[in-house]
């Protein structure tokens, strides 16, 4: 029994490795950073109109947006300080969301 246990908490250890924490705004990858261009009036509004229009939204974190894996979590936080959990495609630049949270 011990050998399936250790086997287990191993296992979980490994899909936790890898796991990172990034923090910012939720946006679109049209507007990034700055939504005043779309004078659209809210960020929010504008995040929101953007991503009906096919642009994806993103995470910005201060300098970059990055494409963020669970469109359906994310649009509830349009242009919301949020904290995901997951793993970057530094290569893509796509964030494979794990969880989406309201930052603190």
């Amino acid at each position: 029994m011990k050998p399936i246990a250790m086997l287990l908490v191993c296992a979980g250890l490994l899909a936790a490795a890898g796991k990172e924490t990034f923090t910012g705004t939720v946006t679109d990858t049209m507007c990034g950073g700055d939504h005043k261009a779309m004078n659209m009036g809210s960020d929010e509004k504008c995040v929101t109109e953007c991503a009906k229009m096919g642009a994806k939204y993103a995470l910005w974190d201060g300098h970059a947006a990055y494409e963020l894996s669970d469109q359906a979590k994310a649009g509830r936080f349009a242009a919301k300080k949020v904290t995901v959990t997951g793993t970057m495609d530094a290569k893509t630049r796509i964030i494979k969301v794990d969880s989406i949270t309201a930052a603190k």
